[in-house]
C-alpha cells in the first residue's frame, strides 16, 4: 500500500533533547544526594514514559513509591525550567520535513512525553510544519508500545495504518510501529543502537533524515523493503 503519512517520536527522532533531559534528571538526583548519571547514560533511561525515566534513574533502595512520586515532582519543574537549553532538531530533520511537505505526505508526532510538554516542545522547535497531530503521553491512553495512539494518530491523520511511515529510534518505537501495522523505520541517530531496532521489528533502519523519502518511493512504486 502507498505511504501517505509519516508519524514521528519525538526525543531522539525528530528533536535532540538529550542533554537537557538528563541535566534536569541530575540536578533532581544532586539534590536528594544521590549518584548522578552520564549523559550517555540516559540514552537507555529515556524513552518509556516519564515516571520510568525517574524510576530508572533513582538508586534501587529510593525507588519506594513516595519517593518516586517526590522525584517526579521536583524533575518536571527542572525540566519545565530547562527543556530549550541544549534541544535542537537533529541535523537533516527541518530539509526532510520540508520535503515531505513539498510531497504532500501528512505529518503526525507520537511520544511518550508528557502530553503538554510534547506540545510545548514542537511549538518551540517545529512550529513551521504542519503536524496534523501531535500526541504525547495522556493519563487516558496506553503509553507505546501500546498502539492505542498509534491508532490514533492515523485516525487524525485520516490515514489507514498501513498507509503510515513510522519513524522512531527506539525498540518501544518498532513495536508500536508493528503492533499498529505500520511501516517501522528505525533511525540510528538517535538514542538506541541499530542492533536494538532490528531486534525489535524494525522493517527499515536509515541512518540520515533524508533516506525516508528513499523509503516512500520505494514503497509506492512497489519495490521490495527487506523486514
Amino acid at each position: 500500500m502507498k505511504l501517505r503519512a509519516c508519524l514521528f517520536d519525538l526525543d531522539g527522532t525528530l528533536l535532540d533533547t538529550l542533554r537537557d533531559l538528563a541535566e534536569s534528571m541530575n540536578s533532581v538526583l544532586q539534590e536528594r544526594g544521590v549518584p548522578t548519571h552520564a549523559i550517555e547514560a540516559y540514552r537507555y533511561l529515556i524513552g518509556d514514559g516519564v515516571r520510568m525515566l525517574v524510576t530508572r534513574a533513582l538508586p534501587d533502595h529510593a525507588r519506594d513509591p513516595a519517593t518516586i512520586d517526590a522525584a517526579l515532582a521536583d524533575y518536571r519543574r527542572a525540566y519545565a525550567a530547562h527543556w530549550n537549553v541544549h534541544t535542537r532538531p537533529y541535523d537533516g530533520i527541518p530539509e526532510l520535513l520540508d520535503a515531505l511537505v513539498a510531497r504532500g505526505i501528512v505529518l503526525g508526532i507520537l511520544s511518550n512525553k508528557p502530553h503538554a510538554m510534547t506540545v510545548k516542545c514542537v511549538d518551540g522547535f517545529l512550529a513551521q510544519w504542519p503536524f496534523a497531530c501531535v500526541l504525547g503521553q495522556r493519563d487516558d491512553v496506553a503509553r507505546k508500545p501500546d498502539p492505542a495512539g498509534a491508532l490514533e494518530a492515523a485516525a487524525r491523520m485520516c490515514v489507514a495504518p498501513a498507509e503510515v511511515l513510522y519513524l522512531g529510534d527506539t525498540a518501544t518505537d518498532m513495536m508500536t510501529a508493528r503492533a499498529a501495522g505500520m511501516f517501522a523505520v528505525g533511525a540510528t541517530w538517535g538514542f538506541r543502537p541499530e542492533s536494538e531496532l532490528l531486534a525489535a521489528g524494525a522493517q527499515a533502519i536509515i541512518h540520515r533524515p533524508v533516506e525516508v523519502l528513499s523509503l516512500l518511493h520505494r514503497r509506492s512504486s512497489g519495490a521490495t523493503i527487506q523486514s
